[in-house]
């Protein structure tokens, strides 16, 4: 194993956010007029967000923020903050779509559950987060500190909650570092494979649960992985090993520096702002919340995950995770249980569009 880079841009301190805010940017007047018009021009009340191409979308002014916002995620500190998106002028539906054609200009979606849906609405819909099918995005709960399934995670907000529903987020190289320095040996355990389930959305292809460890490095950079809710859920399914008292105590003491008040960096997001993560280096979560009662009020947030065309390589204890691990290749997502011709089309498209590698296609060399 190479030896781990702790110091780099991605392994912040909340003071560090506080003295340097160069990972905040706002888009400016004639950037969002960009923004309204592309959308405007090329929305369709109906249209699959699949049928969408990245020539409609011409991002104009706002292409360079948004670059920028992803170079941050990507080299940086492993988020940024992009405010100013025109919440104001655009319906619900248009935003949704605002969102979906940024996306296209950064990298190829990928599917998040098992109606291999390729962008989520974060909503209460009742869902019951700690279930063998739970998924946080569709409940109100606080959630553990956790990783998607993606290199990239864009967040967008339409509205926000009545009360509560601050994000919460922390750089894993950090905690990392803490916990290392900490207890050397407790750090070590969390670099072998530990079992998550896949909350009944599996591929036909896919087992139920999958072997992962939390810490890996892929050519000296440390990524992470974590995911208590699924950790939990996959105890209960048969042949999956069940944790040792001092797997618990790991877990539990990383746990605890997530929320230590000089690692857990808390922001409200507004209407109108992007939120960008980079999986890999940070870990998020939310407070539980109370909704407004008027259902054109409720908390609405836009979800994508993506696999950017320039991100690093993976380790390869990733891939029963992410099907692919090498830089360039669409990888990540939750494929699930409708990715059909469709799915494939739009994939084969946008990762020609990228100059990218579908993970069933050999590497090169």
């Amino acid at each position: 194993m190479q030896p781990i880079d702790s110091d780099t841009p991605a392994a912040w301190t909340v003071a560090d956010l506080q003295r340097d805010p160069s990972w905040i940017s706002s888009l400016g007047d004639a950037a969002r007029l960009d923004l309204v018009g592309t959308v405007r021009r090329a929305y369709e009340a109906g249209k699959p967000l699949l049928d969408y191409e990245r020539d409609a979308f011409d991002l104009g002014a706002a292409a360079a923020p948004i670059a920028a916002a992803v170079r941050q995620a990507r080299d940086g500190r492993g988020f940024a903050l992009l405010r100013g998106l025109p919440r104001e002028e655009l319906s619900a539906a248009e935003f949704e779509l605002l969102t979906w054609a940024i996306g296209l200009h950064v990298g190829v979606a990928r599917p998040q559950g098992k109606a291999s849906h390729y962008l989520s609405a974060v909503r209460d819909a009742g869902t019951v987060y700690r279930s063998g099918r739970g998924r946080g995005y569709s409940s109100n709960a606080e959630l553990d500190f956790h990783t998607d399934s993606a290199d990239l995670v864009l967040l967008s907000c339409y509205n926000v909650a009545a009360e509560g529903g601050e994000s919460l987020v922390t750089s894993s190289v950090a905690a990392h570092a803490a916990l290392a320095a900490e207890d050397p040996a407790l750090a070590a355990l969390l670099h072998a494979p530990f079992h998550f389930s896949r909350q009944e959305e599996q591929a036909p292809d896919e087992e139920p649960f999958y072997p992962n460890p939390i810490f890996d490095e892929a050519e000296g950079v440390l990524c992470s992985k974590w995911n208590r809710n699924r950790l939990m859920s996959a105890q209960r399914i048969p042949g999956v090993p069940a944790l040792t008292d001092a797997q618990r105590h790991a877990l539990d003491r990383l746990d605890a520096l997530l929320r230590d008040p000089r690692l857990m960096y808390r922001m409200y997001l507004q209407p109108g702002d992007m939120q960008l993560l980079n999986n890999h280096v940070t870990l998020h979560s939310r407070t539980e919340f109370v909704d407004h009662a008027e259902p054109e009020r409720r908390r609405t947030l836009f979800r994508l995950w993506l696999a950017p065309p320039d991100w690093p390589r993976l380790p390869e204890s990733w891939r029963p995770a992410y099907r692919a691990v090498e830089r360039g290749t669409v990888r990540g997502g939750i494929r699930g249980q409708a990715y059909d011709a469709a799915c494939r089309a739009y994939e084969a498209r946008q990762a020609a569009a990228l100059g990218m590698r579908l993970p069933e296609e050999p590497v090169a060399g």
